[in-house]
Formats: C-alpha cells, structure tokens, sequence
C-alpha cells in the first residue's frame, strides 16, 4: 500500500527527535512530581535550576566557564554513546563500555604519570586498551558463543580492580588519588588550541570535544557510507547469512566489539588527560560513565550524531543538579531525574514503532475511504 502520510513523519531521524523530546519532556514531568512530593515549596526552583545548569550565573564570565566544564565530562560520555551504539549497529550489546572505560583511564594515566609520555601516547594506549578488552568479549562470542553480555560483566569488575592495583605504582603517598598531571607531566595534558580564552580562561577545556565531534562523524560515515559498516552490520543482523554470501562473521563480531573498545577507552583519555579528575585507587564502583551511554545512545536515537546532543543533555542536567538548594533536597536529586530520563530512553524505539503503527493505520483508514467514494463515483456514473 502506498504511504499517504507526510514523508517528513516517516523519516527516521525526525521519529527519533519526537521521541527524544517525549522523553526529555516525560521525565522531567516526573522528576518534578518527586520533587513536589519530597518538599513542594522548593519544587518550582529546584527544576528550573536544574534545567538551568551554567545559566544560574549572572555573570557571562561565570557562565562560559561552568559551561566549559560541562562540556569536558560531554566528552567522555559522547565517546560512550558511540561505543555502545556502534556495537548496537551490529547486533552487539556492549555494556562492557563501562570496564573498556575503565581500561582506557588506566592506560593513558599510567602512560602519562609513570612513563612521562605525551598526551597523543598516552591516547593511543587508551585507545589500544580498550580494544583489546572489547576483542577479548568479541573472541568468546564469536568462537565459544559466550553471550557478549555475561562476558562484558564480568570484564567490568576484573577491569576495575586491576586498574585500581596499576595504579597504585602512581598515587600520591598520602592519599588514594593519582598524581596530579599538571605538576607531574604537563606533555600528558591534551592541547588547549586556544580554547579556554572562550571559556573564561577554563584550563580543562581541551580539543577533546573537537575531536570527540569528529570521531561522532566518521562513526557515521563508517556506518552508513562504506562496505565495512554494511558487513558489520549485515554480520550483526544474521551471522549465518553473512557468512553464506562470502563474509567472515567471526572476524566482523571480533573486529565490531575491538572498535567499541577503542571508543570507550578514548573517552576515558579524552577526560582525565585534560586533569580535571584523578584517580582513586579504592574506588569499588565502577564509573557511571560507560552505563550513561547506553541511555545517550538510545536517547540519540542510535544515531552518531544525535549521540552528541543527548549526551550533552544528560550531562548537562546531571551538572545542574550542583545548583538545588541542598536544605531542602539530596544533592543526588539532579541524579535521579537523569535516571529517570535514562530509564525512559528504553522506549525511544518503543515510541517510534507505536508512531509508525499510529500512521499506517490512518494511511489504511484513508485509503479505504477514498476507495469507498471513488466506488460510489464509479456507481453514479453508470
């Protein structure tokens, strides 16, 4: 039957985007809810205050640079996104984001403190580490047929710990934290390129969000546009049918998870080489970071470059939550409504699938209508 609807309804992206905002808008419905339901005096500033974020300042200057800020931890969380979405693509759940994470800030912070290598090393290290361990889910998935998920999980905690053990050789003898970059190897510190004159002279400003831009672009190129983003997905889709038209599955299912790997481990570089953060080497939960992109990645619609823009927001109402009056609520309340947000983000591709149910009915309704009269028109003709 042919679609009567408007193409601008069908086209995915523009479902996605409607999606998103019903999410957004929902959970920010019931964020406020909780919190009228907590202290209902202080509910009305503490959710503009939170939607706020930065804006709260009155003071340009003081603006831009909490907004820097923001945009440092959009960074990481980007890199995420696309690690679980690129896995996504092809038929892969990556949840194991969290521990490639983990991999990537241990590399490039022993790379930096203990090895004085450079920022670009140090990246590359990351970048490597996260490979490997997302090859490692790829390789028992693709010859012992381990549930990529199971493996992922238990990567995660082995990740964790070991990096915690690493990084004790770079700690601070009276504290359970890293060295500080800037003091102990300032070539470790990612290139401002002049970016923190725009930021009120925010130091941790760095080209990490450029070139977490760039990566978000060449992942959908690579999707969309060439021969090996077809495979890897084709190979995701049915292995078996990929493998009966002359591709090498196993090879795909190893080489799709090394690439979200890398990713993940990236990210994890593109934060702490800016040395906004260090290291605690008695950390027992693993980073939220890699688990956020999972609800950025859905949020975006499984699209590269929606993962930039719902990943700033999830960041950006994560951070506004620094601004509520902590006399009258948790300073975890920014947490929950994100939570919530993220909880909702599951149903992006439930809403999507309801709207294309929604339309194909109405295109139904309104071609048996026209059918109906143009029978009846035939009728009085005769």
């Amino acid at each position: 039957m042919k679609k009567e609807t408007s193409p601008l309804l069908r086209n995915s992206a523009v479902q996605s985007l409607l999606a998103s905002l019903l999410c957004i808008l929902a959970g920010l419905l019931l964020g406020y809810i909780v919190l009228l339901i907590i202290n209902p005096s202080g509910a009305n500033d503490a959710i503009v205050a939170i939607v706020k974020n930065f804006m709260t300042y009155s003071k340009p200057k003081a603006q831009m640079k909490n907004l820097g800020n923001t945009l440092v931890k959009t960074a990481p969380l980007i890199m995420c996104s696309l690690s679980i979405l690129f896995a996504f693509k092809a038929g892969l759940f990556n949840i194991g984001a969290a521990g490639q994470y983990v991999v990537g800030a241990g590399a490039a912070l022993y790379c930096a403190l203990a090895l004085q290598m450079p920022w670009y090393l140090c990246l590359l290290a990351a970048a490597l580490a996260g490979a490997l361990l997302g090859s490692v889910s790829g390789l028992l998935k693709a010859y012992c047929n381990v549930n990529e998920v199971i493996s992922c999980i238990m990567l995660n905690w082995i990740s964790l710990y070991s990096v915690n053990i690493l990084l004790t050789n770079v700690k601070e003898p009276s504290s359970p934290y890293t060295f500080m970059l800037h003091s102990t190897n300032a070539s470790a510190i990612l290139p401002s390129m002049g970016l923190p004159e725009l930021f009120s002279g925010n130091k941790y400003v760095t080209i990490a969000i450029p070139i977490t831009i760039v990566v978000a672009i060449f992942i959908w190129i690579l999707l969309e546009k060439t021969k090996l983003g077809y495979e890897l997905k084709a190979t995701g889709y049915n292995k078996n049918a990929a493998k009966y038209c002359g591709m090498k599955e196993k090879k795909n299912l190893v080489m799709t998870m090394a690439i979200a790997g890398a990713l993940a481990g990236a990210g994890a570089a593109l934060f702490y080489l800016t040395g906004i953060e260090q290291w605690s080497c008695t950390v027992s939960t693993i980073p939220p970071m890699g688990f956020n992109g999972i609800s950025a990645a859905f949020l975006g619609g499984l699209n590269p470059i929606g993962s930039i823009f719902s990943s700033y927001f999830i960041q950006h109402i994560t951070s506004g939550g620094a601004y509520v009056d902590k006399t009258m609520y948790s300073a975890q309340i920014s947490d929950l409504i994100s939570s919530i947000i993220i909880y909702l983000c599951g149903f992006v591709l439930f809403f999507k699938y309801a709207l294309n149910r929604h339309l194909d009915r109405r295109d139904e309704q309104k071609a048996k209508k026209s059918d109906h009269v143009n029978a009846e028109e035939g009728g009085a003709n005769k």
